[in-house]
């Protein structure tokens, strides 16, 4: 039976998710939604197409299922024995069922002269130009500043950091990448895919500098450009860091929550505390964070069939990240780097057209896939991966097959 005040501490994609699919099952559910931002749930995933300009910030708005949402609502503290949250505003809530949906930070590379010089530890001051991309406030002024800026720098090449140039170079900047790894969006590419990448980006105006290391800014007040380990200097004054995040586990551990790396939570989604659960970013099942919008709707499902009395459990989720961003388009999923005698591997690349493909499988089974610049196959290939599902004799028509669903 579901219970009678379940409160969310978070009001971003897994916890919207988990108001409508609770609200579903069952309509009288009271489930409030404690979100520290000022706006209500909307689609992270979207801000690159914010920032474009391609969709209004209204339009990236999540439904709720007619969950209460009480937004710039900052929860400050949990105490677990007594079911009781404390807000910033000095009042508190408390709750029957308590889920942390908490999301992730972003991290702040160890770059010097980030801050203004009367601000110079972690939580001080950003110089002026220099921009976090995480949140839609983030997206708004980072929006805001663009007409003004002549050069922008991005500090980080994962997919936020592309979403984040593509955007820029979209909105007439000239953008230079900066990228520890040795090519773009490691955790996701091959090096094949990540030079298709590069290309792809490069015919957009978008230089990218991998295996660099952004050392400094140049600027007193306000960024004037970047300097990289190996001496290079390059002159921007738009700086947008991009460097991952980190979950959000403070209140969890304040609270003697257990945490990991991120909540660290069973198949039910449950933490260590009694009617205390966990979803999204901030979690760590079975020693994985996943930090992708798919595990979190997952999760937020699983939770929602248990708060209403069924019996799901969560096993993990399987890996998937896709970016489509005008002309950029980058989908992966699975485990890319096969194993010598123990996958096949089925590669097409076309780089007049900037597309490249990939296959990993394991016997008949689809094990892990990239596509770059032509994502026409790839509802069929997630299909057959996520259902763990045979794959024909001859695969090579599904990296060829053209009409397939996306």
């Amino acid at each position: 039976m579901t219970a009678r005040r379940i409160a969310v501490v978070g009001a971003g994609m897994a916890a919207a998710r988990l108001a409508s699919q609770v609200l579903v099952r069952d309509a009288g559910a009271e489930i409030t939604l404690f979100g520290d931002e000022p706006q209500a749930p909307y689609n992270r995933a979207l801000l690159a197409d914010v920032l474009t300009g391609r969709f209004a910030p209204d339009a990236v708005r999540l439904p709720t299922g007619g969950a209460r949402v009480r937004t710039g609502c900052e929860v400050v503290d949990v105490d677990v024995a007594g079911r009781t949250l404390r807000l910033a505003d000095g009042t508190a809530a408390g709750y029957d069922t308590l889920v942390f949906a908490t999301g992730s930070n972003p991290v702040l590379p160890p770059i010097r002269n980030l801050h203004c010089t009367s601000n110079t530890g972690e939580g001080g001051e950003l110089k002026q130009g220099v921009h976090a991309f995480r949140t839609l406030a983030d997206g708004s002024r980072l929006a805001a500043a663009v007409p003004e800026a002549r050069r922008a720098v991005v500090v980080g090449g994962g997919v936020l950091g592309v979403s984040a140039a593509r955007a820029l170079a979209a909105r007439g900047l000239p953008v230079e990448v900066v990228h520890q790894a040795p090519y773009l969006m490691e955790r996701h590419l091959d090096e094949a895919a990540g030079d298709a990448l590069r290309r792809a980006l490069g015919a957009l105006g978008v230089e990218v500098y991998a295996e660099n290391r952004a050392k400094s800014l140049f600027g007193t007040d306000r960024a004037e450009g970047v300097a990289l380990a190996n001496g290079y200097r390059l002159d921007a004054d738009l700086v947008v860091l991009a460097c991952g995040v980190r979950p959000r586990v403070g209140l969890a551990r304040a609270a003697g929550v257990e945490v990991g790396t991120g909540i660290v939570v069973d198949d039910r989604l449950a933490t260590s505390a009694p009617d205390v659960f966990a979803i999204g970013d901030c979690t760590e099942h079975r020693g994985s964070v996943h930090g992708l919008a798919g595990a979190a709707w997952e999760q937020a499902d699983v939770l929602a069939d248990r708060l209403c009395g069924g019996g799901a459990v969560y096993s993990g989720s399987r890996t998937f990240a896709r970016l489509t961003a005008g002309p950029v388009e980058v989908a992966a999923f699975g485990d890319v780097d096969a194993v010598p005698g123990l996958h096949d591997v089925i590669r097409l690349a076309d780089p007049t057209r900037g597309s490249y493909k990939k296959l990993v499988l394991h016997g008949d089974r689809l094990v892990g896939g990239i596509l770059v610049g032509d994502l026409a196959t790839v509802g069929a290939l997630t299909h057959a991966y996520e259902r763990d599902e045979a794959v024909p004799e001859d695969p090579l028509h599904l990296l060829i097959a053209q009409g397939a669903p996306q």
